[in-house]
């Protein structure tokens, strides 16, 4: 009775060892080329690979007249640098927009944290059947602040940065 079992187990290990002898070698040749078959690995010289299957997925090709163009800042036609009044003008700008973000960071965050309400916000309507709602929309609310206080905190640092009028 006690070797019943071991039947199966070790004819189940026999035929998973003869599968691994059966399967093909695989060859890499030069580069990225593989190939399982003998004849064209001999010919070309390729060498076996130790370790087991391999999954090689071909990539699209990219045609060189269709590049991607990455929009850039307007430049002058003999590419030098921007004037010191350019460059004040955008400097200006981005601390403008960085400024604007940061209000509305804030905005939401006082919003959050006055739903938040010291962790005990009002409960919304299914919530009142369905405790295990209310305590998600909670835990949701505490990471809606933290990220926003990094939201926050990023600005600030860009903020930073960007030299002042």
């Amino acid at each position: 009775m006690k070797y019943a079992l071991l039947i199966p187990l070790a004819a189940a290990t026999l035929a998973a060892g003869s599968f691994a002898q059966n399967s093909p070698t695989i060859y890499r040749c030069s580069g990225n080329v593989y190939t399982n078959n003998t004849a064209e690995a001999r010919s070309k010289g390729c060498k076996p690979m130790e370790g087991g299957n391999i999954t090689v997925v071909e990539g699209t090709r990219v045609n060189g007249n269709t590049a991607v163009k990455v929009a850039t800042a307007p430049q002058s036609s003999s590419g030098q640098r921007v004037d010191a009044d350019g460059q004040r003008a955008r400097d200006a700008d981005a601390r403008a927009i960085l400024e604007s973000e940061l209000k509305k960071a804030e905005s939401r965050q006082a919003e959050l944290v006055k739903e938040y309400n010291n962790g005990e916000p009002e409960k919304l309507g299914p919530e009142h059947r369905n405790h295990q709602k209310y305590l998600d929309r909670v835990a949701e609310l505490k990471a809606s602040m933290a990220r926003n206080e990094t939201d926050i905190a990023g600005i600030k640092r860009e903020l930073s940065r960007v030299p002042s009028k």
